[in-house]
């Protein structure tokens, strides 16, 4: 990458006086926005540096040519574009930008559009050129022949490659499995302790700690006394682990399971079984019963708990008690807890005048509360459910074994500090675009043994490895942000009030965000959640990583979705559009009923990260996987994102859903035709950064940054993202708003939701135009 002030220098880009113009694409329309003001102007996150001088002097975001024409890009035929083009799945291939193309069979037909005129106009230059050119080629050669040295010309290997391999190295399980028995040992100690030493730590390793932000947030906790379930007929009394009341020391051994921010009180009223809680489900209970105030007994698992919780309040239940099928999970049994907070600090969201703040415990109307299987099963009936091979589901089989319960929730809720540990190592080429890093320090309830340690530890080994490679006077190219967030498990709070609070700089120097959330849940299989732009990289890293597993021929393929899953990352992809990733490993769901089991949070066996990984090496190989793209995004000329995946998550949501219309499949067959031209070998030179100026490949990496931020949609319904990328599962690729809208018809026209779908993919390809349009005028410098 050129240094800034080189570029500064060079008088030939600044012959013609202009603000560079950066072309943006928005619902509808194309937005052009002066850059200069725009950026001599906006914030910056309040880091160390001056980054307000850094800004007074020319950025390179200034310079775009201001006669630039933007002009339609015709496609190969000069025709309509076929909507039916058979989606390509993901390539797991090394070959990267452009060549990943080539595995498409009809590669070679589908690029066969008109070069650019910029590359036109070159071919003319060249023919003019040609003759002298090839004197000065043999002259060189000459000339060559007799000063250079006859020594072998040895290919060094980037410093890049040669940082990576350093910082490989210096991660290793026993480093891993040594931090997580450290912040295990902070179980007891409260959230501005565990902040302290987090910072602490990490300014010992040599990172710069520039923020330990505070954020007071209303918190919901377990009321003094545990909520209770009393059967009428029978007159027993339950506790949510399906304990008598009357046993001795109940209370005292009874595990913490609630449901944040439920509504507190008692209802008197019939259990009604709603299964998954989904659309179908719910069709088929209203056609037999009036559940007006009744109490829904509800499964985990399909869609959002959010998302369900909305459509029982919608249709006038007044309570839920929740749990887990054992046949969907083999945890089933145990008390848990969930969190109904979409995100963010609930006394910061809209509330009526009418209440008090004081008042807001609660973010529904429903008495909500877990339970064990076991309650649920004497609930329903029917005892020999949840067990057997095949596995018989819970249900209950007829509606006279419904029994009235007296629900009684206990929670209570106070406004605490949730605090944040911010630190960076500062870029070298463009410390105004930020990678950020993250991971929590908080759990479930206070007292809670530390679930979140694997995941520091995995953060504080990179950050260890990466400072001892800027000690040795490696510097990344991009700013790395590194994040320590609380009161994650109570709806991300502490990402969710910063995010916020820093939300205009982020959308517009933010890059990546890369999540360690929960590196191991099981000894299961290698998996990512990642961004569509970020599929491509996720499946090159964890496909070569994958090749030295120690399972010989039973190691499987890289695994990379799309999906929403709790945690940190949601605000930034959910609410920013910037693209993130994931790694973890865990259970694959063989059906959909087995997602989003992981909104609910279990008491920590202290014996269970060692049972999970009890060498560490599933730790290692995420830390080292992780590390690897956290440098990739923080290094790479051009950001590793890949336009064209998107277009074929798009196509591929659209392929099967019968709401697809012959307008929406043309727009999604433009995109995937501009993204693929855009990635194709006609544009290498567009692409490479050996043959570009820093400014145009500023640009270039602005382009590929926004694009995720086309598909964000105002107002969704609770609990599905605005991202519509996300998706609920990898069985049914579909839009989940366009899924909402054809089976929940009281939240919007489907004509509402396909308008929104078209708008955003009209967005992108005009956006992925622009970049097109940007290099085909290149030659006007």
């Amino acid at each position: 990458m050129v240094d800034t002030q080189e570029f500064h220098s060079n008088p030939a880009l600044q012959v013609i006086n202009m603000a560079y113009r950066k072309v943006r694409a928005g619902h509808g329309s194309l937005h052009v926005r002066d850059l200069e003001s725009e950026e001599l102007h906006a914030p910056s996150l309040e880091l160390e540096w001056d980054m307000e001088k850094e800004l007074e002097e020319p950025a390179l975001d200034r310079f775009q040519l201001e006669c630039v024409e933007h002009q339609p890009v015709s496609n190969s035929s000069g025709g309509a574009i076929d909507p039916d083009l058979e989606p390509i799945q993901p390539s797991v291939s090394p070959h990267g930008r452009f060549e990943r193309l080539q595995e498409d069979p009809n590669y070679l037909t589908r690029f066969s559009r008109a070069v650019p005129k910029g590359q036109r106009r070159s071919w003319t230059c060249l023919a003019k050129y040609l003759l002298a050119g090839l004197g000065v080629f043999v002259l060189g050669l000459i000339i060559g022949r007799y000063t250079f040295s006859k020594e072998q010309v040895r290919v060094e290997p980037s410093a890049d490659t040669d940082v990576l391999e350093k910082m490989v190295q210096g991660i290793t399980a026993e480093k891993i499995q040594a931090l997580q028995r450290d912040f295990d040992s902070l179980s007891e100690l409260n959230e501005i302790s565990k902040e302290k030493y987090i910072s602490q730590r990490w300014e010992e390793l040599g990172l710069k700690v520039n923020q330990v932000t505070n954020h007071t947030a209303l918190l919901s906790y377990p009321g003094p006394a545990l909520s209770t379930i009393v059967i009428k007929s029978s007159k027993q009394c339950y506790v949510p682990s399906g304990a008598r009341c009357d046993q001795p020391s109940t209370a005292a051994t009874e595990p913490l399971g609630f449901a944040a921010y439920s509504a507190v009180g008692t209802l008197e009223a019939e259990v009604v079984d709603v299964q998954y809680g989904n659309p179908e489900d719910l069709r088929r209970v209203q056609t037999s019963t009036n559940v007006t105030n009744k109490i829904a007994l509800l499964k985990l698992g399909q869609a959002p708990l959010i998302y369900k919780l909305s459509l029982l309040e919608q249709l006038g239940f007044g309570g839920s008690l929740l749990y887990v099928d054992p046949c969907d999970a083999p945890f089933g049994n145990k008390t848990f807890g969930v969190t109904l907070n979409p995100g963010g600090n609930p006394s910061s969201q809209e509330v009526p005048k009418t209440t008090g703040i004081g008042n807001r415990h609660n973010l529904t109307s429903l008495l909500v509360q877990p339970i064990s299987a076991s309650l649920a099963k004497l609930l329903l009936s029917d005892t020999a459910m949840g067990q057997g091979r095949p596995c018989i589901p819970m249900a209950m089989h007829s509606a006279s074994a419904r029994k009235i319960i007296n629900l009684t929730i206990e929670n209570q809720a106070s406004f605490k500090t949730v605090h944040n540990v911010i630190g960076y190592l500062k870029g070298k080429t463009n410390p105004d675009r930020y990678v950020l890093v993250g991971s929590r320090h908080g759990s479930w309830y206070e007292g809670a043994l530390a679930d979140w340690g694997n995941g520091a530890a995995v953060l504080t080994q990179i950050i260890a490895s990466m400072t001892a490679q800027t000690r040795a006077g490696w510097q990344p190219d991009r700013t790395i942000v590194f994040c320590s967030w609380g009161g994650t498990s109570l709806g991300n709070i502490g990402s969710f009030e910063w995010g916020k609070e820093n939300a205009v700089v982020l959308q517009s120097r933010a890059v990546a965000y890369v999540s360690i959330h929960n590196p191991v849940k099981t000894s299961g299989s290698l998996q990512s959640i990642a961004s569509p732009s970020l599929q491509q990289l996720a499946s090159d890293i964890q496909k070569k990583h994958l090749m030295s597993c120690s399972r010989g021929g039973g190691c499987p393929g890289p695994d990379v979705s799309s999906l929403q899953t709790p945690g940190d990352s949601a605000f930034f992809s959910n609410q920013l559009g910037i693209p993130t990733v994931e790694f973890t490993y865990s259970e694959i769901p063989k059906t959909e009923r087995g997602y989003f089991l992981s909104e609910a949070f279990y008491p920590l066996e202290s014996s269970l990260g060692e049972t999970l990984d009890p060498a560490f090496t599933l730790h290692e190989t995420v830390a080292k996987i992780t590390a690897e793209v956290i440098l990739r995004l923080a290094t790479d000329p051009v950001l590793p994102f890949y336009p064209l995946d998107i277009a074929l998550d798009v196509q591929n949501k659209l392929k099967d859903d019968l709401l697809s219309q012959p307008d929406l499949l043309t727009v999604a067959a433009s995109l995937r035709e501009n993204s693929a031209f855009f990635q194709s070998e006609v544009m290498r030179p567009a692409n490479d950064p050996k043959e570009r100026d820093p400014a145009h490949v500023r640009m270039l990496n602005d382009v590929l940054r926004d694009l995720e931020k086309s598909f964000l949609i105002p107002n969704p319904p609770p609990g599905l993202y605005r991202n519509i990328l996300y998706g609920f599962n990898k069985q049914t690729p579909q839009f989940s708003i366009l899924k909402d809208a054809q089976d929940i018809p009281w939240h919007g026209s489907v004509n509402q939701s396909l308008t929104l779908v078209s708008r955003a993919i009209s967005s992108a390809e005009k956006l992925v135009q622009s970049g097109l349009d940007l290099f085909e005028n290149d030659n006007v410098i």
